[in-house]
């Protein structure tokens, strides 16, 4: 008779129980152990050479980061002959077991993510003494901790030994626990979890594992399909430095190899090949045991890129180099190309990444992180993605909602049931595995999904690689929907503006790249390639998504500055090498695709204005009108032949007129700083929460001009004014001859805690969307909240650019090295500053220096060329000496075509022209070189030749379609 139904489960529990405590039940003392530590993170062979003392247990280890050598000797007892013998270890903290001079397996015995058990010898002898040591590492799996507030446990040597792993007891505990969970879970069919129940509770009684084989050999008529792949999301930094993440990766690495030894099913995804390319470079024997893992298909290089970069950030060549770079690794070093991007942890996904990833070979998408959205849940699990060119791609997100799945029954259950798109398709994908600090699947995890496979209750599973899943996904899928522009993250909206030092230190290293490498192909034929492509693989690894976001702790924070310096520093050396190959007379010279006009600091000081052809040498000018100040009680007016603008004592813009029309582009006083309350309820240097929204105050006035510089071809007007309490900002003011611009050119001693500075234009023009640039392109977004989708972006990421415009008239906003912006009716804002304090405690404390600028314009802002007005607002004119004059490279018939990027080719002589269509129309462009042209083809992003392009009277003629990203082969 079968007892009350809780009492039942109670005793299953408690049967289960019992059987987990059998698994390691017989235990053996190390027979030596000892220690040597605290150290910094040193080599094996330097380990050796340290000075050990015998290990007391209990005793501390610390500080946070530091690291101890534990070595131990033991002898396995008689008895154990014919079992496993494992170590158990309790330090609070993640280790690497070394066995013979080699890394074999990583251990975690803290709280979260545990995995504090190890194997030494397969099948014991009986009486053999074996040998090994651990290098544990003071910090939990999450470095600092999740959140920032320190390991949740101290670390200590609180228990090291050996013990007998009993396979029977191992067996039968994970065929109950199944069948146990499976009875538990609510989308179970009631007669078949009453069926179990009753078995169930029978085996408590007379303890027959048949019992518990019968249930498990019931197969599934489930329709839905389900792939599993095993993963560990290893953030490359985050809550620990980049050398800790080397050493998650060697725990990972070879703790996935030895489960591929046990489990001949198990598949293992892995992403970024930064992180292949140190084992490469620092661990040659595991990589090759990686490589032979790939050829027999258990371990699956995915994503394509160099790192899982942040797709809101970096620009449009930066996100081409990422799959640049990574596919040429993945391709040359292990044998394949991606055919997926995995992005499951990135905070939002630019409208130009279909576009990109089919230009790299790739035509699948996984990501997750859009199931955390506030105001709108997305509507598919699987659909297609519809970037602003029209480029598609085939979409997945993981219906668990997470991609640290542990393959639980509850994960795998609840996942089919609430699939949202089973009328298209029968398959989704388990990505299962700890992860964010790595690890990736255990020895449980595989024990489920081996008696989950295919389970009477359960959909059918199978562990697999994620190709495999998208091959099958797009043979059976039907009438997918599709989703248009951007995917925007309803959450961590404080990653646009979080650590703006380190922002504005990768705006100026892409700049430097950028000029470097354009410079050295068309003046040095690329004699400069090899340094440039590491320069850029040092950038590209520090636009990971938790780096350049600024979500990291104070090292890595630290780190990252210093690394995009010594980029801007090395790439100014080789650029500044370009442009002086002999003596001679000094010419302005620009390096970006627009022609300018500019007033610059000659090499003698003196203030000139230059006319420059785009990627080319110009001249000295002297016909621009100069620029006329006004000195009243209360204001200031400057003037040049575009713009009037009246500056209030107190700092502010108080008007801002566009001479050629008469429009005044202000509807009230802008250049208005503004300070918010900022303290997220959660995820601090992540997040910037609406009710930020209801806290504005508008900061103190300037007590008056602190300085007032007019000179022929500029006025530059200075005001000093408090920021809060205890912050101070210095602003120029600066309109030059022949500008179409009004530049603020500001210098903030920024000491505020939980703050969050802003400026704000009220414009005078009424629309119902902002346009924004982004990567290799422009998206709208709406000014009002009408739906919950439209509140939702009260804070939006943009690149150099945002612009408010009604029929026949608008106003750009362009910044430095900025990424917040906002819009509200005719308001159109800039985020400067944050102050958050975790997980870095120092974020944003110190001096930032930043310029920003406003433009009105005539018509569209396409007509007004505010995409040239903001790359020549970000990149300063050069001089150079012995250069040749006129342009190198330019494009005549298409103001909307852009040439953004002049390089040499990876591999052969060619160059490489990218261009990108930046207006949304299509036409025919022809491109034109300083030089004969011999050959010309369209490539892709990897550089691999398409179809000729073809060449008359020395241009090269190439059409174009709205939004397209170009890329030419020019010989």
């Amino acid at each position: 008779m079968l007892p009350h139904r809780e009492y039942a489960r109670e005793r299953i529990a408690q049967a289960a129980a019992r059987l987990a405590a059998r698994v390691r039940a017989d235990r053996a003392a190390l027979e030596h152990l000892e220690i040597a530590g605290p150290v910094g993170r040193v080599s094996y062979a330097d380990a050796r050479l340290l000075a050990y003392r015998p290990a007391v247990p209990g005793e501390t280890l610390g500080p946070l980061f530091a690291t101890y050598w534990l070595r131990a000797t033991a002898v396995v007892p008689a008895e154990w002959a014919g079992s496993r013998v494992d170590l158990l270890l309790d330090t609070g903290s993640e280790a690497t077991l070394w066995l013979q001079g080699r890394p074999v397996q990583g251990l975690n015995s803290g709280e979260r993510q545990p995995r504090p058990d190890a194997t030494l010898v397969a099948v014991a002898e009986g009486g053999e003494r074996i040998a090994f040591e651990l290098e544990i590492a003071c910090n939990d799996v999450f470095g600092y901790g999740e959140f920032g507030q320190g390991p949740a446990a101290s670390f200590a040597l609180r228990r090291s030994e050996l013990a007998r792993f009993d396979r029977e007891a191992w067996q039968v505990w994970h065929d109950l626990e199944i069948l146990r969970a499976l009875e538990l879970e609510p989308t179970t069919e009631p007669a078949w979890a009453g069926l179990l129940l009753a078995e169930l509770h029978a085996f408590t009684l007379d303890g027959d594992h048949a019992r518990l084989q019968q249930l498990l050999s019931r197969r599934s008529s489930a329709v839905h399909r389900m792939s599993a792949v095993g993963h560990a999301h290893l953030d490359t930094a985050w809550l620990w430095p980049l050398e800790e993440t080397w050493r998650k990766l060697v725990r990972t690495t070879t703790t996935q190899l030895r489960l591929m030894e046990e489990y001949e099913e198990h598949v293992f995804a892995h992403s970024q090949a930064q992180q292949y390319a140190w084992l490469a470079e620092r661990e040659p024997e595991l990589f090759a045991q990686v490589q032979a893992a790939i050829a027999r298909g258990q371990w699956i290089p995915v994503g394509g890129t160099w790192v899982e970069p942040d797709c809101n950030l970096p620009s449009g060549e930066s996100l081409a180099r990422q799959f640049l770079y990574g596919q040429r690794f993945f391709e040359r070093e292990l044998g394949r190309r991606c055919t997926e991007f995995w992005q499951p942890d990135v905070f939002g996904y630019t409208a130009q990444l279909p576009q990109l990833m089919r230009l790299a070979g790739i035509s699948r998408f996984l990501t997750q992180k859009l199931s955390w959205n506030r105001f709108t849940v997305p509507e598919h699990h699987t659909f297609i993605w519809e970037g602003l060119d029209g480029s598609r791609v085939l979409t997945h997100f993981p219906p668990a909602d997470t991609y640290n799945a542990e393959a639980t029954v509850p994960e795998i259950a609840r996942a089919a049931a609430f699939y949202k798109d089973h009328a298209r398709s029968r398959h989704s994908l388990l990505v299962f595995g700890f992860g964010d600090g790595g690890g990736g699947p255990t020895r449980e995890m595989l024990e489920r999904l081996r008696r989950a496979r295919d389970l009477h209750g359960l959909p059918a599973i199978q562990v697999r690689g994620p190709q495999a899943f998208f091959d099958d996904l797009e043979d059976d899928a039907q009438d997918l929907r599709t989703v248009v522009g951007e995917l925007y993250f309803e959450y961590h909206r404080g990653t646009y503006t979080s650590q703006a030092a380190l922002k504005h230190a990768n705006r100026r290293a892409e700049g430097a790249l950028h000029d470097a490498e354009l410079l050295d192909a068309l003046l040095a034929d690329g004699a400069a390639r090899a340094e440039l492509g590491r320069l850029w693989r040092v950038l590209l690894l520090n636009q990971f998504h938790d780096i350049l976001p600024g979500t990291s702790i104070t090292e890595v924070n630290a780190q990252a500055r210093a690394d995009l310096e010594g980029i801007v520093g090395r790439a100014e050396a080789i650029a500044q090498a370009r442009l002086r190959p002999a003596a001679g007379e000094a010419v302005p010279v620009s390096t970006r695709g627009a022609p300018r006009l500019a007033v610059v600091a000659a090499p003698s000081g003196e203030l000139v204005a230059v006319r420059v052809p785009g990627c080319g040498a110009g001249a000295v000018v002297a016909d621009e009108v100069e620029v006329s100040v006004e000195r009243a009680s209360d204001s200031v007016v400057v003037q040049n032949a575009h713009l009037r603008a009246t500056l209030g004592e107190d700092g502010a813009l108080w008007s801002l007129v566009d001479r050629a029309s008469g429009r005044e582009a202000l509807q009230a006083p802008g250049n208005r700083l503004e300070l918010y309350e900022d303290d997220p309820v959660l995820w601090d240097a992540w997040d910037v929460d609406p009710v930020h929204l209801e806290t504005r105050r508008d900061c103190p006035p300037a007590a008056g001009v602190a300085e007032l510089r007019a000179e022929p071809l500029r006025a530059e007007v200075v005001f000093e004014r408090p920021i809060g309490e205890r912050s101070l900002a210095r602003q120029v003011i600066r309109l030059d001859a022949g500008a179409r611009r009004l530049e603020f050119h500001t210098e903030v001693a920024w000491l505020e805690e939980h703050r969050f500075l802003k400026v704000a234009f009220p414009l005078a023009v009424r629309a119902t969307e902002a346009t924004y640039e982004v990567a290799f392109g422009a998206v709208r977004r709406p000014t009002h909240y009408s739906t919950r989708a439209d509140l939702a972006r009260y804070e939006v990421p943009g690149h150099r650019w945002a612009d408010l415009s009604e029929h026949g008239f608008g106003v750009a906003l362009l910044a430095d090295s900025t990424y917040g912006y906002s819009a509200f009716g005719g308001d159109l804002r800039l985020s400067l500053l944050r102050a958050p304090r975790l997980p870095d405690p120092e974020a944003d404390r110190g001096r930032h220096a930043f310029a920003y600028a406003v433009m009105p314009h005539a018509g569209t802002w396409q007509d007004a060329g505010v995409v040239a007005e903001a790359a020549a607002f970000n990149a300063p004119i050069r001089w150079a000496r012995g250069v040749p004059a006129g342009p190198w490279a330019r494009v005549e018939d298409a103001p909307g075509l852009v040439l953004d990027t002049v390089k040499r080719a990876e591999d052969g002589d060619a160059l490489v022209l990218r261009l990108y269509e930046a207006h949304g129309g299509r036409g025919t462009a022809r491109v034109v070189l300083g030089r004969p042209l011999t050959r010309a083809r369209r490539a892709n992003l990897l550089e691999e030749p398409l179809e000729e392009a073809e060449i008359r009277d020395e241009a090269v003629f190439v059409g174009f379609r709205p939004w397209e990203i170009v890329t030419l082969l020019v010989s």
